[in-house]
């Protein structure tokens, strides 16, 4: 039995009743795992008839499903390909309810590890603009890993503070997501380590924390646009207090009603409108979303405008990099700028981003350019539509040669392969780009990106 701290049970008893009995019973109980497809390059429909996996649907995504716990979801290789991202089934309720659409300007303001910034960027289907950002310099690596592998395009990866980019960008995003550090009361059972660091750290500090944030975000929200602020955490301080004075020090917001799933539990005053999930209730760990609208008439902090950039014609490209790009179908990269700082090749998102902040990424490497060669970079290869370049070495997830290839080892083509010229070749298995590999002669020479390989 787990061991909760006094405090944490009194409170929560007083919010759920008669029902904590069975809150506390879910501690015995083991939890939900779950992945969520990334429609960007493969339609779940699609997706359910090549798994080999036993996935039950989660009620509040339609691409997100439960998966059972002895299944090696991590080592297929339709997860080195991108296909699917592990996350709590909860988690996967904030990205579903901001309503992002192709073309919007989208910031996830605390966004590592990316769970809910790889969702946004599918919705955008590479229109319009991600900004992906974390304070944590270090938590934004594994976030930019994440949307790399993703193959998220129309995005930039930072490692600013809320106010920095207030500062920067003032009010410029259709949609924002808040998916603020919190206390982790919900996750207790996953992880009983965050028992101990509530015990040092509880409550009441992170909700100093969360309003600044939030406010920020606020100001950054367009006239018009919607706000999701989402919590891992049961508390009232955190959450209901949060929102609720968050209402009150900006006239200009309305809290918006959230569906309602089986096991779902309305929020408290003032944020009746806003859901709590409780283990008991539902097949996920705790959460808490709430949904804002900023009205048309709404104030604006600093109203900046980002000029579209001109896309770079053929001409403004060094011959051994568009001689590559002419390879691949036009639109994965006619919108977008590109420039070459030293010898990295990019392919940037056609927006005058703001200056002087830590980006750890704009837009897309789309390789490198060295005394004349140019190599392309495992990003590239992640693109969604990566698998249309003319020389693929295209393999059936059960062959042994693609386990060899994600670990980096050299393979070899066969008959059976086809036509594999020599030169740069995209591996793929059923059909989705792994990465890079070298041709000569039959053999691959492997290119796949070595931090990203199989455990031997």
């Amino acid at each position: 039995m787990i061991n909760l701290p006094q405090e944490f049970s009194e409170r929560v008893r007083a919010q759920l009743g008669e029902e904590y009995e069975r809150f506390l019973g879910s501690y015995d109980e083991e939890g939900c795992v779950g992945l969520r497809v990334n429609t960007q390059k493969i339609s779940v429909e699609s997706f359910l008839a090549t798994t080999p996996f036993h996935l039950t649907p989660i009620p509040w995504t339609e691409n997100g499903f439960y998966y059972r716990k002895e299944e090696p979801v991590t080592r297929h290789p339709h997860y080195f390909a991108g296909l699917y991202y592990i996350q709590e089934p909860s988690a996967m309720l904030p990205a579903s309810l901001l309503s992002v659409e192709p073309g919007d300007m989208v910031l996830d303001l605390c966004a590592a590890p990316g769970g809910k910034a790889t969702e946004l960027s599918s919705r955008l289907q590479g229109k319009g603009l991600l900004v992906a950002n974390d304070a944590s310099a270090s938590r934004a690596k594994a976030l930019l890993k994440n949307l790399t592998v993703w193959g998220a395009a129309n995005c930039c990866v930072t490692a600013e503070t809320p106010q920095r980019l207030l500062e920067s960008f003032g009010c410029f995003f259709d949609k924002i997501l808040v998916d603020a550090p919190c206390s982790g009361e919900g996750m207790f059972r996953r992880d009983a380590g965050l028992i101990d660091s509530w015990r040092e750290r509880g409550p009441d500090r992170y909700a100093k924390l969360q309003k600044e944030i939030l406010s920020c975000a606020v100001r950054m929200l367009k006239p018009g646009g919607r706000l999701v602020y989402s919590t891992c955490t049961f508390s009232e301080t955190e959450d209901e207090a949060v929102v609720g004075e968050i209402l009150e020090q900006y006239p200009e917001l309305e809290l918006c009603g959230i569906p309602m799933y089986e096991g779902f539990a309305a929020g408290g005053r003032p944020c009746e409108k806003s859901v709590r999930l409780w283990p008991h209730r539902v097949r996920g760990e705790g959460h808490f979303a709430a949904l804002l609208r900023k009205r048309e008439d709404g104030a604006r902090d600093v109203d900046r405008a980002f000029l579209r950039r001109e896309p770079a014609r053929g001409k403004r490209i060094p011959p051994e990099v568009s001689d590559f790009l002419r390879r691949f179908p036009e639109h994965l990269f006619e919108k977008c700028v590109y420039e070459q700082i030293g010898e990295q090749c990019l392919l940037l998102p056609p927006y005058a981003l703001p200056e002087r902040l830590r980006y750890l990424r704009t837009g897309i490497l789309a390789g490198t350019l060295k005394n004349g060669r140019f190599e392309p970079s495992q990003a590239f290869a992640m693109l969604p539509d990566a698998g249309s370049y003319p020389n693929v070495l295209r393999l059936s997830s059960e062959d042994d040669r693609v386990t060899r290839y994600l670990k980096g080892e050299t393979i070899e083509t066969g008959n059976e392969d086809g036509a594999v010229e020599n030169g740069w070749t995209l591996v793929c298995a059923d059909g989705f780009a792994l990465g890079w590999g070298k041709c000569v002669d039959g053999r691959i020479k492997n290119k796949y990106y070595p931090g990203w390989r199989l455990a031997r």
